[in-house]
């Protein structure tokens, strides 16, 4: 049977676009997607690709205001939107927005069950309010499914009571085969690529806001602390933006050996291209309920160091193996990492591989997969 499934969540991300294109895809969903906002410019600088969606949506009206580090997101029009979708199921992106909760009352009264599609994890620094594990809890509580986006994720499920068998992965997942094409496409052009970004011959490179949570002011010094003559053969680039930067770029330019550039920020057909030529990512976040730039540089065959707190480090990274795991703030085990893939190249070249096979597991069609094993459960097909 055709089930009608509603999604309600944030905005119109790009890595989410393949997800909802794959799901559409299935001959056993009928998807409808209610969006709170187009996008949110004042934190990411996104194109919206309308022209790129395969799948029936709508965008509720909206008000949104960041009041000191909190984003506050009003919407209206949310009974009369699924009054209108008529779903058999709600998949909601999260509880902290108010249109989540109406969602929820919503479906109490009209007997569709509610499920919740949740990244958060134990390492999350919001976790330490109370009153926000509280508002978890209770949502959880509404809920008869819930779609995980990883190992991590639905680990903190289960913290948060929701039953076991009641919980599937949908893994975080990016548009794979995109970013393999565009970087190979990049590598058979690198004279071309390198011009055109004025990057040096050899690098680390970051990719996200540059905020100081991101951990990126560990990575300038951890940076700084490898031996000058390394730092005279491999650079630091910075691809992002953020309210960090003017500070972190006066930061740089203390640096006298090496190179240390900062690229501003690129949108999906620029970013493979930097991606391509890096010796490897660095994502050294504080908190991440995921990292999304990890798939991205894993898809284009990179090496990664990313901080172990990053939700998606018990299914992407396997230390040793395809990169670097390093603890939060750690600026000599950044140092370290970096260095020991400088020394040893043919360890580069297995690890650059291996990130590749790994994200194979992680494709748009596999998340959207996930979905549908929640929505089965929801309607008896895998009740024990």
């Amino acid at each position: 049977m055709m089930r009608r499934l509603v999604i309600l969540t944030e905005i119109i991300a790009p890595y989410r676009i393949p997800v909802f294109n794959a799901l559409a895809a299935r001959g056993d969903v009928q998807l409808y997607v209610i969006f709170l906002s187009e996008n949110d410019p004042s934190l990411r600088q996104w194109h919206v690709y309308k022209g790129e969606m395969r799948f029936s949506y709508e965008v509720l009206p909206a008000w949104r205001r960041r009041i000191g580090k909190y984003n506050v997101l009003m919407n209206w029009g949310v009974g009369a939107a699924l009054g209108r979708a008529q779903p058999h199921a709600i998949l909601c992106g999260g509880y902290g927005y108010q249109a989540s909760w109406q969602a929820a009352l919503w479906a109490k009264r009209h007997g569709v069950p509610l499920l919740l599609w949740s990244e958060s994890t134990a390492l999350d620094i919001r976790r330490a309010h109370r009153l926000v594990e509280w508002v978890k809890r209770k949502f959880c509580e509404r809920c008869q499914a819930f779609v995980a986006a990883g190992k991590a994720s639905r680990n903190y499920l289960v913290d948060l009571g929701a039953p076991e068998n009641s919980i599937f992965i949908a893994p975080d997942a990016v548009d794979v085969r995109f970013f393999a094409a565009a970087a190979e496409k990049a590598r058979q052009q690198e004279s071309e690529v390198r011009a055109r970004h004025n990057l040096p011959s050899r690098y680390f490179l970051y990719a996200g806001r540059l905020v100081v949570e991101k951990g990126v002011f560990e990575l300038l010094d951890a940076y700084a602390k490898l031996d000058e003559p390394l730092r005279s053969e491999i650079g630091l680039v910075f691809v992002g933006d953020g309210v960090a930067r003017p500070k972190l770029q006066r930061r740089a330019a203390t640096i006298l050996q090496g190179v240390v550039k900062f690229c501003g920020w690129m949108h999906r057909e620029q970013i493979p291209e930097v991606y391509a030529l890096a010796e490897a990512l660095v994502f050294p976040t504080y908190t991440d309920t995921w990292g999304l730039v990890v798939n991205e540089a894993m898809a284009c065959s990179l090496p990664v160091i990313v901080s172990e707190v990053a939700g998606c480090v018990p299914d992407l990274l396997q230390d040793g193996w395809n990169g670097f795991t390093v603890r939060p703030r750690d600026v000599e085990g950044l140092t370290r990492s970096m260095k020991m893939l400088c020394d040893d190249p043919e360890s580069v070249r297995r690890m650059s591989s291996r990130s590749f096979q790994r994200i194979q597991e992680f494709t748009p069609e596999i998340c959207a997969a996930g979905m549908v094993q929640a929505l089965q459960f929801v309607f008896g097909g895998m009740r024990q």
